[in-house]
């Protein structure tokens, strides 16, 4: 990989493109870039962050691809009428709304027949969003709906067996990581915001290493798995011994149907529960639901029951509600990643990245949970005193 000067634009491409979740970031981008918006929730504009020689935001060039017609610049009218997006900013940032639109591509909805062709077909549409844009760098991220995680299949083994698959008659790979075999043949870094899985495939990750690019996940860490990352360990600290910790999770819009399917929110609550387990040192009680609730709209409650034991086997609880948009909060953590994974590909960096474990709720190459150290990693990684590999 030859390595670009922060000054340089890098490409992000997103799947799922036309989402709540992406037309934020592309409205709160243009905005902080321009001065509208201070960039609040945007890790990488801490102090800490100042000399990791990230490509700026007003640098990040975007496009992507969606199964759903609605343009950007309609989505974010709607982000307003659901109070996600200030009512001035899509005619403000209009411009940047329609240079991201014109970059959207028709998205696969399901596979079907030969799949060799169709990542063919989508790794063509990166290569011409970096030549078009004289891109040195392009980051995919998956902000696409929850997905089940694949099931086994034995051309997952292997990249070998996984090419051989592609070109055969049936489908192997599900949408999402389909995108994924594709970003990474085309030499481009991969985000899984999403806990669909796709990167824990040992031949997706054989791929990363065959063609030379660093990849994250996954889940992004909003709301409620935030703030047991950085409660769990306090009880932890404090040698009080959790004995049940339950949460209720309400969701409207899109996530909230989504993961009305079974399946796919088994994939959302078993991202949510593993980080539980690996903060507290005995098992617990108590279980994660999810329910949808249309009314709710880009909003989500989320209700957590902490039941503990203190000195002498004293029995305390602790409640808490998180309250919150979805979008507004996964939004800037989306602009961190693709900074932070840009000048990761322009470090040479190959494979999993464990430093990013803090934006995720199931990190990948990491089983650090606990916020704190988390961070600590992160800001390590990005000091100005860590050398770059040779090119």
């Amino acid at each position: 990989m030859v390595p670009t000067a922060a000054g340089d634009r890098l490409g992000v491409w997103i799947v799922g493109a036309r989402g709540s979740v992406a037309t934020t970031v592309v409205v709160g981008a243009a905005a902080v870039a321009a001065g509208l918006a201070p960039p609040v929730g945007c890790v990488t504009e801490l102090p800490d962050f100042r000399g990791a020689g990230l490509t700026p935001v007003g640098r990040l060039v975007f496009g992507g691809c969606d199964i759903t017609g609605v343009p950007l610049a309609k989505r974010a009218e709607q982000l307003v009428a659901a109070g996600v997006v200030p009512a001035d900013l899509p005619a403000a940032v209009g411009g940047a709304l329609a240079a991201a639109e014109r970059e959207i591509r028709p998205g696969v909805a399901a596979a079907a027949g030969r799949q060799a062709p169709q990542a063919t077909a989508i790794a063509a549409q990166l290569a011409g969003f970096r030549e078009r844009h004289g891109l040195a760098h392009v980051v995919v991220v998956n902000l696409s709906s929850t997905a089940p995680q694949p099931g086994p299949h034995p051309a997952y083994a292997s990249l070998a067996a996984l090419r051989a698959a592609l070109d055969g008659p049936e489908p192997v790979l599900p949408p999402h990581a389909l995108y994924a075999y594709a970003a990474l043949g085309a030499g481009c870094g991969y985000v899984d915001f999403t806990p669909s899985g796709a990167m824990r495939l040992p031949a997706l990750a054989e791929l990363a290493a065959e063609a030379g690019v660093p990849y994250a996940g996954n889940d992004g860490k909003t709301g409620e798995t935030l703030a047991r990352s950085a409660l769990a360990p306090m009880f932890a600290h404090r040698a009080l011994r959790v004995r049940a910790w339950s949460g209720t999770n309400l969701l409207g819009g899109g996530d909230g149907a989504t993961l009305a399917d079974p399946r796919a929110a088994a994939s959302k609550n078993a991202s949510k529960a593993r980080s539980l387990a690996e903060l507290l040192p005995e098992p617990v009680e108590g279980e994660v639901h999810i329910d949808e609730v249309p009314a709710l709209g880009d909003w989500k409650t989320a209700w957590d029951h902490i039941a503990f034991d203190g000195f002498l086997g004293v029995r305390m609880t602790m409640q808490f509600t998180w309250q919150g948009c979805d979008s507004a909060l996964a939004a800037p953590l989306v602009l961190d990643l693709v900074r932070l994974l840009g000048r990761a590909m322009a470090r040479g960096a190959v494979g999993v990245q464990p430093h990013l474990a803090f934006f995720f709720k199931d990190p990948l190459g990491s089983d650090e949970h606990r916020l704190v150290p988390q961070y600590e990693l992160l800001r390590t990684w990005a000091s100005p005193g860590i050398p770059d590999p040779p090119a």
